[in-house]
């Protein structure tokens, strides 16, 4: 196989493995925007993802299984919402207690529900899994000399939740900068007295916002187990709630600089699979050393490579309203 045909199946892997980082960083970005730190990531994808293939599993419709994954996903978010806004607890502690629920009641439920381990059944009938679309004319230009494997393979033929992945890149942007929910989405992050001082609802505001969240992360629990696998296994999620807030912290919380530090990190997810036990002459790269790759190198670039990240001002801070 040449250098070309190579890269071409390496960046087809990137975008797929970048997908759920992507839906997970924006959601974050919605979040911690608005002064909630959430590193419940991880549990709202993982409940996501089991909740999605439970009912694609049980209905047979992959759509009925990311409005399962969307609806678990953004019940989570109300409970980590209702803990660190109402409550003013402490939204780390919340966080992680959202991610050893979901860690935990996934395994109980699925053993109890399908007796498969904690498995949830293979999503083999037609229409239970988002299939790959073809976009027109892939097949006719597949031969085309460079533009048509870049047509054919890495544009086309990806699930409808790629797609939009990539649409809510330009849409979270929009809606952060261009509409008066955005510009007050990040007013109540930076300075939520001068919000509430101009008579709007900190508490409403917030609210919505780990509402988006929820509703991103569902979509992220949704592909990894209704398009990119064939059902919900154990602690499929792997990390990749922590990723996407390291990928959210490198972009230092802007859309589209998220976008392309997700697409880094999924680089660095596919050349580890790819180059897995490759021998490079003198001796073979341990598999260990290239799976571990994405994790070291995120900590390196989150130690040196992005400078001085800089959260918004109110971030973790519960807001008490002055009498």
């Amino acid at each position: 196989m040449g250098i070309f045909e190579t890269l071409i199946l390496i960046l087809d892997s990137t975008v797929r493995l970048a997908i759920p980082l992507m839906f997970a960083a924006l959601a974050g970005l919605y979040s911690e925007r608005s002064g909630i730190f959430d590193i419940g990531l991880e549990g709202k994808m993982l409940a996501a993802a089991f909740a999605g293939a439970a009912a694609a599993a049980v209905y047979g419709n992959a759509w009925i299984g990311l409005l399962f994954a969307i609806i678990v996903s953004t019940f989570l978010a109300l409970v980590h919402g209702f803990a660190s806004i109402t409550h003013r607890g402490n939204q780390i502690v919340s966080g992680v207690a959202i991610n050893f629920i979901a860690a935990g009641t996934t395994i109980i439920l699925g053993q109890a529900w399908f007796r498969q381990g904690g498995r949830t059944p293979a999503l083999m009938a037609e229409g239970s899994r988002f299939t790959a679309i073809e976009l027109p004319f892939a097949e006719a230009v597949r031969d085309v000399p460079v533009l048509g494997p870049i047509y054919s393979e890495l544009i086309s033929g990806h699930s409808i939740l790629v797609y939009l992945a990539f649409a809510a890149v330009p849409f979270t942007w929009w809606v952060l900068f261009r509409t008066r929910f955005g510009l007050r989405l990040r007013a109540v992050g930076e300075n939520p007295g001068a919000v509430d001082t101009a008579g709007i609802s900190v508490t409403w505001l917030r609210y919505r916002a780990v509402m988006c969240t929820g509703v991103l992360c569902g979509f992220a629990g949704a592909y990894l187990a209704v398009a990119q696998n064939a059902g919900f296994v154990k602690d499929m999620t792997a990390g990749k709630g922590f990723i996407a807030l390291a990928a959210l912290i490198f972009a230092k919380w802007k859309p589209v600089p998220v976008m392309f530090a997700c697409l880094l990190f999924g680089f660095l997810d596919a050349v580890a699979i790819r180059f897995a036990g490759i021998d490079i002459g003198l001796f073979e790269v341990p598999p260990q050393f290239m799976q571990s790759l994405p994790y070291i190198l995120t900590v390196v670039l989150l130690a040196g490579f992005i400078g001085k990240a800089v959260p918004p001002k109110a971030g973790g801070q519960p807001y008490v309203k002055e009498r």
